[in-house]
């Protein structure tokens, strides 16, 4: 001690602090912590996108995420193949993904099958990506279908840079090629599986499920917060399956079954109309009509595609009642044929009504209404051979000479008839008119008769 001052020595001190440092980056550091959290499922938990992805399917997606969290599932497994859908089932089942407390691998399988369009923002979405040999990803650039006049370019534009500002966002969130993804979005590019991987799209490629589950085994992923090491090897596979509900709903939003529906009822209700009392075609085509609407209501529809629908409806039936040369029958053979084509639209490449599905119908529709207007056309000009305008015309054999009355013998019934001219017994005449119970008629030839028998 020098000058009543006490001289402290400091590397003890700091070697005491050092042996604390590794317990204060643990605590300070909840990710590395966070590392030793392992999936501890039992079983996986299987869901299968295989069509086009619809209101129906991102539900199933979403539920399936659900059920994995409260069956405590190690992993969901999504096995994707579709040609792509609708935008806003596509983001709600992003976000599902996203968001899921549970991990999601997505495996585009088996071979043959794609992830296109809207798959592809599925598919980079997921915590573990992978393929089966022989599959594709990609052609995500949004397309506007309907058959009606040229989108919009600046509208195009909005809709292609809001996708793909939300694909690289999904991809920059996985650590995947962001710039392959605005590519898929701007130039529809497409890629195969081997290449896939090697650009960093999807994690790596597997046969099957189970050999899919082996390989991924001990890998490291960040669920939320957390890094989970996942624990999947030689786990049972679980399917989680669609409810009869779904199921009818989804074939009912299938748009060649909505659209086919729809020309049911469209049918049903002409058939109605030119026929009142039918009733069978009139409730079929209610009910067809009734579940067109329902399924509309889950597909991105086109109404002016409906009501040129409708118009061409309107325009048949008024051809029916109104003859106009055939006018309203073109008139109404081209409103359904647009109507047809601009039925269902897109922004992103969603589903719609297949070529080999809507011109057979469209034929046969048109081919239908065309029959049922001309046998109405004929039925209409046809000389009524029924009550008292079909005896008009009629030739009748004179039993009583008619001077200027007598009796006629027609149909297998006497008449009183009168004549302008006297006619004798034997002869024949012919039916001018009926007043009231009389025959007005003017002498003819003596060919026969018609009603005699």
């Amino acid at each position: 001690m020098r000058g009543g001052c006490r001289t402290v020595t400091l590397g003890p001190f700091i070697a005491r602090w050092l042996l604390f440092l590794p317990v204060l980056l643990a605590v300070l550091d909840p990710g590395d912590r966070a590392a030793a959290v392992a999936s501890e499922g039992d079983h996986v938990l299987r869901a299968r996108v295989e069509d086009a992805i619809t209101p129906v399917s991102s539900r199933h997606v979403v539920e399936a995420i659900e059920t994995a969290r409260e069956e405590g599932a190690a992993v969901l497994l999504l096995q994707v193949d579709t040609p792509g859908g609708l935008d806003t089932s596509m983001r709600e089942a992003v976000k599902a993904i996203l968001n899921s407390p549970v991990p999601v691998v997505v495996w585009v399988g088996p071979s043959g099958a794609r992830a296109a369009s809207a798959g592809v923002f599925l598919t980079l979405a997921a915590h573990v990506a992978a393929m089966a040999p022989g599959t594709n990803i990609g052609a995500a650039h949004p397309v506007g279908i309907g058959g009606g006049a040229a989108p919009d370019t600046t509208m195009m534009g909005k809709v292609v840079n809001d996708a793909v500002a939300y694909v690289r966002s999904i991809a920059k969130s996985r650590d995947r090629n962001a710039d392959w993804a605005e590519r898929a979005v701007r130039e529809s590019i497409s890629t195969e599986a081997e290449e896939a991987v090697a650009i960093g799209i999807c994690d790596l490629i597997a046969e099957d499920p189970d050999s899919l589950l082996a390989a991924i085994d001990g890998w490291e992923i960040r669920v939320g917060e957390e890094t989970v090491r996942l624990k999947t090897a030689g786990l049972p596979i679980r399917e989680h399956r669609m409810t009869w509900q779904e199921r009818i709903l989804a074939v009912l939003t299938d748009p060649n079954i909505a659209y086919l529906l729809f020309l049911a009822g469209i049918l049903g209700i002409f058939f109605e109309l030119s026929n009142p009392g039918a009733l069978l075609p009139g409730i079929v085509g209610g009910i067809s009509l009734i579940l067109a609407l329902f399924a509309f209501q889950s597909l991105s529809v086109n109404f002016a595609g409906v009501l040129l629908i409708l118009l061409a409806l309107v325009l048949f039936v008024l051809e029916v009642k109104v003859p106009s040369s055939g006018a309203l029958s073109i008139g109404g053979v081209v409103s359904l044929a647009l109507g047809s084509l601009m039925l269902f639209r897109t922004a992103s490449g969603g589903p719609s009504v297949s070529l080999g599905v809507l011109i057979p119908a469209l034929v046969l529709t048109t081919a239908f209404f065309l029959f049922a207007v001309t046998m109405a056309l004929r039925a209409q000009r046809r000389r009524t051979v029924t009550g008292q305008e079909g005896l008009v015309g009629e030739l009748a054999r004179v039993v009583e000479d008619l001077d200027p009355e007598g009796k006629v013998f027609l149909h297998g019934e006497y008449w009183t008839a009168r004549s302008a001219a006297p006619a004798q017994r034997g002869t024949h005449v012919r039916v001018l008119r009926m007043e009231g119970l009389e025959l007005r008629v003017e002498p003819v030839g003596d060919g026969p008769a018609a009603g005699e028998g």
